[in-house]
């Protein structure tokens, strides 16, 4: 097939293309609005109009190549073909970027979906634009993106579509979230329940303490997770701090700080040592107790852990003599082993 036979026959399907587009287009009316189907011919007009000045375009400069002899044989054909389809392809683009920039996105979402054969565009032009439930449909049905989904629902309000979709996702504390949203407080706990259970499941604490406390509004419980947390080890060094940063009564805290430590068993008091260099910068009142603790686990680890003098520079940050003393301490401790 030869160049101009390809113009030529693209130009007669084209014509017969348009023929049926218009039949169905009337049969549409049977159906749908007038207004619907003016708007989808308006955009056919449009479109058809352009594939025609492309089409003359390549007939004129056909007829200009042809006094330069031929040359290419079928590679110019497939050439051909591919310049044109690029042309078409080019200008369905610029079509779609004007009816943006004029704020049209379901036209434009239109020439991505039926034109240029890209789902995900037309679904994110409809999301950009606002049509946050006709965006929703596309990435479902078109794309089967159920989160894309879930969050374009969740942001038209539509929050029951958004649940069923978040519970698909197995998305617990989304599904929270919107229940709060929706004022359904029941139904929010309990997936914040599911949530904080697995938390817990996986030894994250601090997490699960971060649910009962922020989602469900539930300090004591919040709490008592950051508590087992620190007796069964299971991140014990975060959970302590975070149970003592979240007693606010200086008072109250000073007396958590005195009762946890008398039952801090031997292999976790280098660990209490740690907290207690934050509660001993917290407050001026709490330098007393964090002190005394800190001073107790220093001499009573000192000798298998002869490191342990330099924690006591953080009690004492400006008293000179404790550090002429730690030095005399290590420098002595190292003529031992020598």
């Amino acid at each position: 097939m030869n160049k101009q036979k390809f113009i030529d026959k693209f130009i007669r399907a084209f014509f017969i293309l348009i023929f049926l587009k218009i039949l169905g287009l009337i049969a549409q009316l049977f159906h749908q609005s007038f207004w619907s189907v003016l708007g989808t011919l308006g955009i056919f007009i449009i479109v058809a109009i352009i594939i025609l000045l492309v089409m003359v375009s390549l007939k004129d400069k056909e007829r200009g190549d042809k006094g330069l002899g031929k040359r290419g044989g079928s590679g110019g054909s497939f050439y051909l073909e591919n310049s044109l389809f690029d042309r078409i392809r080019s200008k369905y683009e610029e079509l779609a970027e004007k009816y943006v920039s004029e704020g049209d996105y379901k036209k434009a979402a239109k020439v991505y979906m039926n034109l240029l054969q890209d789902n995900y565009r037309a679904a994110k032009t409809l999301e950009n634009g606002g049509l946050y439930n006709e965006a929703a449909v596309i990435y479902l049905k078109k794309l089967n993106n159920k989160s894309d989904a879930a969050i374009c629902y969740e942001k038209a309000k539509q929050y029951r579509k958004a649940i069923d979709l978040y519970k698909e996702l197995e998305q617990k504390e989304k599904v929270g979230d919107l229940y709060k949203e929706m004022n359904d407080v029941k139904n929010a706990h309990i997936y914040y329940q599911m949530v904080a259970d697995d938390f817990v499941g996986n030894n994250q604490m601090v997490k699960a303490s971060l649910i009962y406390r922020k989602k469900m509004e539930s300090p004591h419980e919040a709490q008592k997770v950051l508590l087992k947390g620190w007796e069964e080890n299971k991140d014990a060094f975060n959970c302590l701090n975070n149970y003592f940063a979240n007693i606010f009564d200086v008072k109250q805290l000073e007396n958590q700080i005195q009762v946890l430590y008398k039952d801090t068993p031997t292999d976790k008091k280098i660990m209490y040592l740690e907290a207690m260099k934050y509660e001993f910068k917290k407050d001026p009142k709490l330098k007393s107790v964090a002190r005394n603790i800190a001073y107790q686990i220093i001499s009573e680890k000192v000798e298998t852990h002869s490191e342990i003098v330099n924690e006591l520079k953080h009690f004492n940050p400006d008293d000179q003599v404790i550090l002429k003393d730690i030095s005399r301490y290590k420098t002595g401790r190292n003529k031992m082993f020598r």
